[in-house]
């Protein structure tokens, strides 16, 4: 008997850990690549304008150390890249041998990555629930779309779905359990929604994803061994770096583990091919009690 596991897909969430600087991003580029061995890198865009409120564009950071600017507004304008930035983001993927993505948070900023046509964009949980933005993307992006369900209920869970079956195009969702908070405590992963989410919607999505902001890298071995086929972690070159995600993301040489971890593991999950493998029947020989 085979086994029906694939080769995992694992995704460098680099996000906003750039710090705003593109020679950053190059560089994060280039290491999730050649070092890491990643399939994939995902940035952010937003348009912060739209995304936020005046009085939440103008209020100060919730944690001014990790602030790149005075009001909350200032902050995520000095991190975020324009579409043209973007577009030299992607072609530095495709020289790397990396795929390139992004995560769009509102309607502007899913335009802005779509005409960029990247091979899939990413839906975080925060603008899971933008039923619009998610309709605009069936009806005009045509790559894969990957949805995170961190903070939603069942019943969002299932109209989320349904707008890509009656788009028809349910095929093309990936769909991930995912926990929001940064870092999550492992009692609050609830790896076993995995489970409930392979019976719910396995034979209507393309594929169910892991979505993790834990530390360390042994739940997404389990997510993968129940059945996460997309694997993706927040990434930095630095994990003392100011800002929100840094701390509770992986660096180079952790993230180069996970990914040789994953791969390992995909070979492990087999069934024997015979009762008795060739390379136990050198130590049966040598060593199987035989009787007197």
């Amino acid at each position: 008997m085979k086994t029906t596991y694939t080769k995992p897909f694992i995704i460098a969430e680099a996000g906003c850990n750039h710090k705003g600087e593109m020679s950053i991003a190059r560089d994060l580029i280039a290491t999730a690549a050649l070092y890491c061995k990643a399939d994939a890198i995902k940035f952010q865009k937003r348009c912060n304008r739209e995304l936020l409120t005046p009085e939440q564009y103008n209020a100060p950071h919730p944690n001014p150390a990790n602030s790149y600017g005075k009001t909350y507004g200032e902050h995520r304008e000095f991190l975020e890249f324009t579409a043209e930035q973007h577009r030299q983001l992607k072609a530095w993927c495709e020289q790397f041998g990396i795929v390139y993505s992004t995560s769009v948070w509102d309607m502007t900023s899913a335009k802005e990555i779509a005409a960029i046509e990247p091979q899939f964009i990413k839906i975080p949980s925060a603008s899971n629930n933008n039923f619009a933005m998610l309709q605009w993307l069936c009806d005009n992006y045509g790559g894969e779309v990957q949805l995170s369900f961190g903070m939603t209920t069942h019943e969002e869970e299932e109209k989320i779905v349904d707008l890509f079956v009656k788009s028809g195009r349910n095929k093309d969702l990936v769909i991930f359990d995912c926990t929001s908070g940064y870092p999550v405590p492992y009692g609050d992963v609830c790896l076993l929604e995995l489970t409930r989410l392979k019976k719910t919607f396995g034979s209507t999505v393309k594929k169910i994803g892991f979505s993790g902001h834990h530390l360390g890298t042994a739940v997404d071995i389990a997510a993968y061994t129940l059945g996460a086929e997309v694997i993706e972690r927040h990434y930095t070159l630095d994990k003392t770096w100011k800002g929100t995600d840094h701390a509770a993301s992986l660096e180079p040489d952790e993230f180069r583990k996970l990914v040789k971890d994953l791969h390992d593991v995909q070979q492990a999950l087999t069934y024997k091919d015979s009762e008795i493998l060739p390379i136990e029947q050198v130590q049966r020989d040598k060593l199987k009690y035989r009787g007197r």
